[in-house]
């Protein structure tokens, strides 16, 4: 039972990779995003909310509503460490 867990998990772990390296600028974008967050205070995070997007978000949201494969490696990528933040910070129950 534990070899066939095994497998699975390496099977798992390298669709996930495959996922990334298919999308290395989506890659380097998530890890920004992820840096910014983990970097913000709590303060800092609660004023950035609701703020006007900038050129550069607008563009990489509008490529994350075109391609659903790589918003969803996108999601995959930012969303632990961006709700941990947003928790931490009382922003989410």
């Amino acid at each position: 039972m534990s070899k066939k867990l095994s497998i699975l998990a390496v099977a798992v772990l390298g669709a996930a990779g495959i996922a990334y390296a298919q999308y290395p600028v989506m890659d380097a974008v998530a890890n920004k995003v992820i840096q910014k967050y983990q970097g913000m205070s709590c303060e800092q995070l609660w004023q950035q909310k609701g703020q006007p997007k900038g050129p550069e978000e607008q563009r990489v949201i509008g490529f994350l509503k075109n391609d659903p494969q790589m918003r969803q490696a996108f999601f995959d990528k930012v969303a632990g460490p961006i709700v941990n933040k947003m928790f931490d910070c009382g922003m989410i129950p």
